[in-house]
């Protein structure tokens, strides 16, 4: 059944409807189906959609020219027209081919689970930096789908004087693709190097950063807030915090850490956000611990685990040491709560809403910070080089003792441990 494809015209202040798809195959157990439709649900939702038809096939592989079977395509067909569906969104990745020819066939737009989350951190997005980094995603995405009677371009720039001699559309767009895919590395390239200078920067100060990762929706952005007293957006939606979010949280002793919050991760997802995203996800990646918040409640936490530690794997962040946090604990039964103690021993059980384990967090930030004090005894000369060594010496560390006789000076103090490296000729008093 071929249907000709014609563009709906939606008004602004409705809601498009949307129908997921998705496809299984028995054999395999590494994810429930539902449970996966259900998330895509939340991605449609983010993006402004509202479903009203889900669709499920078991079939042992795809399709390769439309996905289902062409049997179901045309069941989908008649459902969407009964239902009146203006988007059909696929739970998987669609090749160029399929997507074109379910457009033929079921006569409205369709797009796949990764555009779907492109398009959320399209919205998303409020920084330059964050949407230099969604637009690169999303031009990587488009470039291998583009097809000779592509329109999609038109807001990259264009007219008179814009082709090579004898191109054709579908080259000059991928050029145009190209160039503009060149100009935003070399601007992202910019945001990386200033991130690592700042890094640095922190580094000298010897200020210890935490940074929150997680599976999205996990509640970082309430844990956040809860650690730092700040005031950042935290909704129970997908993806609402895009843009990091550093802050400086200060101890009871006057000693000082930060504390970032970073995108969500998701399962399967796209490669080319990872890859933009690349100069955020650092930040993880350099921070000296992590707190890996997980939605205590989900019942696919142990998958949502697995994959965040994919993530981390995949931008070289996971031999940094991680702390799990199992967040929303208030919504569990004492019985589910033995049951993550005894499978996650190490893991701390948290409420970030009602600030239930935040000291027991602060605790864990401390102890595996070393931030925990060593008394120590320095002896220095008056000297230019020992007076830079005591000025760094009252900026890291808490004075008890300052004497000074015949031209030397002794310093009893308070040190973090981590930063005794810095101070080799110390001696550590003993109680």
């Amino acid at each position: 059944m071929t249907r000709s494809s014609a563009p709906r015209n939606i008004p602004p202040d409705r809601q498009e409807r949307a129908a997921l798809v998705g496809l299984f195959n028995s054999s395999s157990r590494q994810f429930d189906p539902e449970h996966s439709l259900d998330e895509l649900a939340g991605l449609a939702a983010a993006a402004g959609g509202t479903v009203v038809l889900r669709v499920l096939q078991e079939r042992p592989k795809p399709d390769p020219a439309t996905f289902l079977g062409s049997g179901k395509v045309v069941a989908l067909a008649a459902s969407c027209d009964e239902l009146g569906v203006d988007v059909v969104i696929f739970d998987n990745e669609l090749t160029p081919a399929q997507l074109r020819n379910l457009e033929q066939q079921l006569d409205r737009k369709v797009i796949d689970r990764t555009q779907l989350i492109l398009d959320i951190f399209a919205r998303r997005a409020r920084t330059r930096e964050g949407k230099l980094q969604v637009e690169l995603a999303q031009l990587k995405y488009l470039m291998p789908r583009l097809v000779g009677s592509s329109t999609a371009l038109s807001r990259l720039g264009g007219g008179i004087g814009t082709r090579g001699p004898g191109e054709t559309k579908l080259e000059t767009d991928r050029r145009r693709i190209r160039h503009r895919i060149s100009l935003l590395s070399k601007d992202i390239d910019v945001v990386r190097r200033r991130r690592s200078q700042l890094r640095e920067r922190r580094h000298k100060a010897a200020v210890p950063t935490v940074a929150l990762v997680g599976y999205t929706n996990a509640g970082k952005t309430t844990l956040f807030n809860a650690l730092t007293g700040d005031e950042a957006v935290a909704s129970n939606a997908l993806f609402v915090t895009l843009d990091p979010l550093v802050r400086k949280v200060r101890l009871h002793d006057r000693r000082e850490l930060l504390v970032s919050d970073t995108v969500g991760f998701i399962e399967r997802l796209p490669h080319s956000l990872v890859a933009a995203f690349r100069a955020t996800l650092e930040e993880v990646a350099a921070a000296d611990l992590l707190l890996h918040v997980i939605d205590a409640s989900s019942p696919d936490h142990e998958r949502h685990m697995n994959a965040v530690r994919g993530v981390l794997a995949e931008v070289g962040a996971d031999k940094v040491p991680s702390v799990e946090v199992f967040n929303k604990c208030d919504r569990l039964t004492e019985s589910e709560r033995a049951r993550i103690r005894a499978v996650h021993p190490g893991a701390l059980g948290v409420s970030a809403l009602t600030g239930e384990g935040r000291d027991d967090v602060v605790a864990a930030m401390e102890g595996r910070l070393a931030l925990d004090t060593a008394h120590v005894t320095m002896e220095f000369d008056t000297g230019e080089e020992d007076r830079e060594r005591i000025a760094s010496l009252y900026r890291l560390g808490r004075i008890l003792r300052h004497v000074s006789t015949n031209g030397r000076v002794s310093i009893e103090a308070e040190v973090p441990r981590r930063m005794l490296d810095r101070f080799p000729t110390a001696v550590v008093q003993t109680t």
